[in-house]
């Protein structure tokens, strides 16, 4: 039984999805039978609405419940199928013998034509624990939310352990097999964010519009969140699995990222001011995600001031599964990367260009200017540790 204090703010927030942010309300889910991390019915009315014929509707709602419900692999193995699997859509072909084609449970690129919806008390009985969260947020049928909340006198931490300890085996690892984000709060310390495996002390806050402090944080960091083209926009393009951790975007990263996303469309420079430990590599792989699935021929330069960032930031793409990727010996081994079409991404340090001495260096970049060199693609250069890359000859290398 719910907490009538904890009822209160329950039915407040259910409020805020239903009214303000949009969500269909599918009910109090406590005493339902069956419930799942993916509505079948719910994801093939979707894709009837968009479309889709019965046939691959019912392939593609197959696939993906097949998936999240298989015990296969570990929690993040799972997940990280599923993400790819929801994003990147189901290939299946309408008859034996026809053309595959691609069948999207989300429709990513217009956010209005999916079904938001929030079920709540959602009890989940198939493994040795029952567990009953609080709200879940569905896209389509499918689970990509889960929210704990807590009284103001019980400490947020308390809901986060309970997003946590819900993911263990013996209680409802299962049903997290689809979930992008997990949010925990209550009215006196506002709202957390993580995702699946997140350990408490890395569960993060969101910071926008500090100077508004009407009303609870609770509230307010939930209407910047799920937002429903937010939502789907910071799962679409924030989400980086990164060798065995699953990640998403700190506020800064988000802000960062569509900032840049605007300078990049109006085919301009800009700078990106990180402090020490805010995560700019993971800034990097998220920018250059998206350029690359969204400019056409486009390829990125990476260029850092020391060895070890060169190959920290080689192996964060690596680990993201970028493997069209190279590290250069020379200035001149990068420009003849860049004559040729791949790969796609190439790291060098700055000081490559050119040898030890100045006049080394001079005639390189005498060499370059009176015999530009052809390159292929449309090239965006990342210069990290910038600051340290201004001034005298560095200035000109980079």
């Amino acid at each position: 039984m719910i907490n009538p204090i904890e009822r209160i703010t329950q039915n407040r927030i259910v409020q805020l999805f239903t009214q303000e942010l949009g969500f269909v309300y599918y009910g109090n889910w406590e005493k339902r039978e069956h419930n799942s991390n993916v509505e079948q019915e719910l994801l093939k009315k979707n894709l009837l609405q968009r479309g889709y014929s019965d046939t691959l509707a019912n392939k593609a709602v197959k696939e993906v419940y097949d998936l999240a419900n298989t015990n296969a692999g570990s929690l993040y193995d799972r997940n990280k199928a599923m993400y790819s699997l929801l994003r990147y859509g189901v290939k299946a072909r309408p008859e034996l013998g026809e053309h595959f084609e691609t069948i999207f449970p989300i429709d990513w690129q217009n956010w209005e034509e999916n079904e938001f919806g929030i079920a709540e008390e959602v009890t989940l009985a198939k493994s040795q624990h029952t567990r009953r969260p609080d709200i879940v947020l569905y896209v389509n049928g499918i689970a990509l939310g889960v929210l704990e909340l807590k009284r103001g006198t019980t400490d947020i931490a308390e809901s986060v352990n309970q997003s946590i300890s819900n993911q263990r085996a013996t209680f409802n690892e299962w049903f997290y097999s689809t979930v992008q984000f997990l949010f925990a709060g209550n009215n006196t310390q506002g709202l957390k964010y993580g995702t699946i495996e997140t350990p408490a002390k890395y569960y993060l806050s969101w910071k926008e519009d500090e100077q508004d402090n009407t009303g609870y944080k609770l509230d307010k960091y939930l209407r910047k969140l799920c937002d429903k083209e937010r939502f789907l926009d910071i799962i679409y393009n924030g989400v980086v699995f990164d060798a065995g951790v699953k990640k998403l975007p700190r506020p800064h990263q988000y802000f960062g990222l569509k900032a840049a996303q605007g300078f990049v469309k109006r085919k301009e420079g800009g700078i990106i001011w990180h402090t020490q430990g805010s995560g700019k590599s993971l800034m990097m792989v998220m920018l250059g995600k998206w350029i690359l699935e969204n400019v056409a021929n486009s390829r990125i330069v990476i260029l850092t001031d020391r060895t070890e960032l060169d190959d920290q930031i080689e192996g964060v793409f690596n680990d993201v599964g970028e493997s069209d990727i190279a590290k250069t010996r020379s200035g001149r081994e990068l420009m003849q990367f860049l004559t040729s079409s791949r790969p796609r991404l190439v790291c060098s340090l700055i000081h490559k260009f050119g040898n030890k001495s100045e006049t080394d260096f001079d005639s390189f970049i005498k060499e370059l200017q009176e015999n530009p060199v052809q390159t292929q693609g449309e090239i965006f250069v990342f210069i990290d540790e910038c600051h340290r890359t201004q001034k005298a000859a560095n200035s000109t290398k980079s």
